[in-house]
């Protein structure tokens, strides 16, 4: 690798005050990620930056022990699981060691059960808050986004998955790319495994087809993830917006996840915002439903968000009309379904359309995509004659709709409806419409609850006039007494915004989710002591992350 690669990441990290990550991506093991990250990082030894191995896994691979050499490396930290002593990464030392830069291998690694975080790009994202720089390593398989993908071309079904927002907020991306003819002939030469395992690799996962189709995919990714930080976003007065997404979720869907990631994938090629929407019948209330099927809910709601989606719950028995009506107020372009259970001959002769016939019919100019348990991966578009393509702006952050009078914290558990009338009060005067405000939003709620899952929710409401959206934000560390959800709710984003405002209004509500995603900064807004702190700990990890 030349100086002049390393130093681009160089030059970012000397003008930076805050944690940049880097991403050493490829499509399968042995084709030299972990090499070129401390390649690298032997660069930067080299240009007087301080720079820790926090994690790095030779496998026996004697380059990589001989690139290690001149290195401080962290000590890892031992636990024992099931009676066996497992080595895993020491956060809290490094943390303490405070480098300007770590080297960690194996993004998607799932920790042992105990530790801190469940996975390591949770520990790299504390890292990260830190101020402390991360390179690091990641094989495409990897992404939640292509577990279906991956499981249909290669056979495999991968243990070990990262949300894909993680590698959309890197900073930088670097393909390490190989033929598979060469990466073939290095595991046949013992360069990749030890020497019992390369005849079994070799005609297992190793073979052409499967790496062939990896690497495909990893160009692609690659690709996707360059349109995606080129693409302009419409205006905040387009009047209609096509590309917006929506994937219609259920309690008892066999392909939920499935669908999932497809949407995901589908609204990153279209640089999208998109939305995860589960309507909820009488039959399917939490006092109805079995404990298995809530518990399959809880964990789709609980994926969608991992993979980026604003989540909704509406209520209602006409599936098809309250989907409609959700797609119609939220401007929808695309609608993803699953493919309909196949029903016997009588019961289509004589009973009434499916959902994705009512859909279809009734949907007018919004596109219906059914998606079947075969789908193939989707293909971003080639761009078209005339498409603008321009540095992307400087997305919303939420902390620019927030005061300090607008965040509110509650030392106890306390009501929904106090929760509610008093968010209220902070983003209106008891003079202007409180009332009416207040009970328009609880109105909603009881149509479309945002009080579902994951310990966060985000009720909002769109009025007649001009006006700037206002926002105000709930802290509850002892959660809602009288909401019944797996994790107790302990933030509440209250977004109102003026009726032709949809477009802020999902990006103000995208911005929140993404606070609610990271575990550490919900964990320092919990503890924060008053507002003040929480304004500055929200404006500055948005400035970091956004």
């Amino acid at each position: 690798m030349s100086e002049e690669k390393a130093n681009s990441f160089l030059k970012m990290i000397r003008r930076s005050q805050r944690g940049r990550l880097k991403i050493y991506l490829g499509y399968c093991a042995g084709v030299g990620k972990t090499y070129r990250m401390l390649q690298e990082g032997q660069v930067m030894r080299s240009e007087g930056i301080d720079v820790v191995v926090g994690l790095a896994e030779t496998h026996g691979r004697r380059d990589i022990v001989k690139l290690l050499e001149g290195f401080e490396i962290i000590p890892r930290l031992v636990r024992e699981y099931k009676g066996i002593n497992i080595e895993e990464m020491d956060v809290d030392a490094i943390l303490a060691r405070r480098p300007a830069v770590a080297l960690i291998d194996e993004l998607a690694h799932n920790n042992v059960p105990g530790s801190r975080n469940l996975k390591r790009y949770q520990d790299v994202q504390e890292i990260l808050d830190a101020g402390i720089h991360v390179i690091t390593t990641l094989n495409v398989q990897h992404l939640e986004s292509l577990y279906d993908t991956v499981e249909k071309f290669v056979g495999v079904k991968v243990r070990e998955r990262l949300p894909d927002t993680v590698i959309s907020e890197a900073d930088q991306i670097v393909n390490i790319d190989l033929s598979t003819e060469d990466l073939r002939k290095r595991l046949e030469e013992g360069k990749i495994y030890p020497g019992e395992r390369i005849q079994t690799a070799l005609n297992n996962f190793f073979i052409s087809s499967n790496l062939e189709k990896l690497r495909e995919l990893t160009l692609r990714e690659l690709a996707a993830q360059i349109d995606f930080r080129r693409k302009e976003p419409l205006p905040e007065d387009t009047a209609a917006m096509p590309d917006q997404v929506m994937v219609c979720l259920s309690s008892r869907g066999p392909n939920s996840n499935l669908l999932l990631r497809y949407a995901s994938r589908f609204a990153g090629r279209l640089n999208k915002n998109w939305y995860a929407l589960y309507v909820q019948r009488e039959e399917e209330d939490p006092t109805h439903i079995d404990l298995k099927s809530q518990d399959a809910l809880a964990n789709t709601l609980t994926l969608a968000r991992q993979l980026g989606a604003i989540v909704f719950t509406y209520k209602g028995e006409d599936l098809a009309d309250t989907i409609l009506r959700f797609a119609r107020e939220y401007r929808i372009g695309h609608i993803i379904i699953g493919t309909p259970t196949r029903r016997p001959f009588f019961k289509r002769l004589f009973f009434k359309k499916t959902l994705s016939e009512r859909l279809v019919e009734e949907a007018g100019d919004i596109n219906i995509v059914i998606v079947g348990s075969t789908h193939h991966e989707v293909v971003p578009e080639e761009p078209r004659p005339g498409d603008t393509v321009k540095t992307a702006v400087k997305p919303v952050c939420l902390g620019d709709f927030l005061s300090e009078k607008t965040i509110i914290t509650w030392k106890d558990t306390v009501l929904k409806e106090e929760v509610m009338r008093d968010l209220t009060r902070a983003a209106y005067d008891e003079g202007q419409g409180f009332e009416e405000i207040y009970n328009a939003l609880m109105q909603r709620e009881k149509e479309s609850s945002t009080f579902f899952n994951e310990g966060v929710a985000f009720p909002h409401l769109r009025l007649a006039g001009d006006f700037s959206p206002r926002v105000s934000l709930g802290i509850i560390p002892g959660g809602i007494a009288n909401i019944s959800t797996a994790n107790p709710i302990r933030l509440v984003f209250l977004v109102i915004s003026s009726i032709d405002q949809v477009e802020i209004q999902g990006k103000i509500l995208a911005a929140a989710s993404k606070i609610a995603r990271s575990n550490h900064l919900v964990d320092v807004l919990l503890s924060a002591k008053n507002s003040r702190r929480v304004l500055a700990e929200i404006n500055k990890w948005e400035s970091a992350y956004l």
